[in-house]
């Protein structure tokens, strides 16, 4: 490709002034492209802060509305649940899961019966918020059973769908599951219920501060490694994309995500769909550390955040999202 040489060509000219640099930028970002995870506990005008995600707080469900009034205002899509389930209703099988009194079932029932459809709500598929040993599904004999834990999974998508998620995110990383989920779906009327698979979600070390936020961190027994991807895997990842699509994925999802923008960028270039990525709670956590001890300013924000669209993501998950309008200039 010939694209000219210097000094005729001088690419320094069009950084020149602001306006110049606006009028060519490649990527922007705007509130559209967020995702804001909300965390849930039991209890009543609790907001709890985190300690390990600084600004970051979990809610009871009559406090909900404080974080998805500003979401609306904001202009942000979507939210996301996650339960910090108590432990005393935890078990080797997740039977907490299937409960529709659940702390997810509830936050969905007034989230939708305040807002409407107003705001969009996604609902992570996935035990570990509910198990006694922290893994995603169920164990026998120290090993994660795949076919029978899809069959729960079934069960806690169906349920979520009838409370009222929009989009189902099966982040267990079981063999087959979307497309059984998606069957189970479409034969109990739920064709309109969206699935986004995280489809490439990686053993990874940046998932320490959202375990403490649901409170799985200290009973997670052995890790993940037998069924989340391997971080030195790359052409894996384009595979778990490819059985997803096939089986009924409407999007999918790459987590974590600054240590992965490279994935981000193959299934994008790949297979053109909607792409998501999660900037995990370790992400926000060193950035915001880093902030605060003036290692780095916090311009940084941005800079991370467009990363993720220049890698040809479609929308972000980010803990930064309900603080979007200060980050975007």
């Amino acid at each position: 490709m010939i694209i000219g040489k210097y000094p005729n060509l001088r690419l320094r000219r069009t950084r020149k002034e602001s306006w110049s640099r606006r009028l060519i930028q490649e990527n922007t970002l705007s509130p559209n492209d967020f995702i804001l995870p909300i965390f849930l506990i039991e209890g009543s005008n609790k907001r709890q802060p985190i300690s390990s995600m600084p600004g970051v707080y979990r809610y009871t469900i009559n406090r909900l509305s404080q974080i998805v009034d500003r979401a609306i205002k904001k202009k942000i899509p979507m939210v996301a649940l996650f339960p910090k389930t108590q432990n005393v209703r935890k078990d080797e099988l997740g039977t907490e899961s299937l409960n529709e009194k659940n702390l997810v079932c509830r936050a969905i029932k007034e989230i939708k019966k305040r807002y409407k459809n107003q705001i969009g709500i996604m609902c992570d598929v996935a035990l570990d918020p509910y198990t006694s040993h922290g893994h995603d599904g169920l164990i026998k004999s120290n090993t994660i059973l795949n076919d029978e834990t899809i069959e729960v999974l079934i069960n806690q998508s169906l349920l979520q769908a009838e409370m009222g998620c929009d989009i189902l995110a099966p982040s267990d990383m079981m063999d087959g599951r979307i497309g059984k989920i998606r069957k189970a779906l479409d034969k109990n009327k739920f064709q309109n219920v969206q699935i986004l698979s995280y489809a490439a979600k990686y053993a990874s070390s940046f998932y320490g501060p959202f375990r403490d936020a649901v409170g799985s961190k200290g009973s997670l027994k052995g890790d993940k490694k037998t069924y989340q991807m391997d971080y030195r895997n790359s052409d894996e990842a384009l595979r778990e994309v490819a059985l997803d699509i096939k089986e009924g994925a409407d999007m999918v999802m790459v987590k974590p995500g600054m240590p992965y923008l490279d994935i981000i960028k193959s299934i994008k270039e790949k297979f053109k769909l909607p792409v998501f990525a999660y900037q995990v709670s370790g992400e926000y956590s060193l950035i915001e550390t880093a902030i605060t001890k003036k290692l780095i300013n916090k311009d940084a924000i941005y800079e991370s955040l467009v990363a993720f669209k220049r890698a040809g993501a479609n929308a972000i998950v980010s803990y930064y999202a309900d603080r979007i309008d200060k980050i975007i200039k």
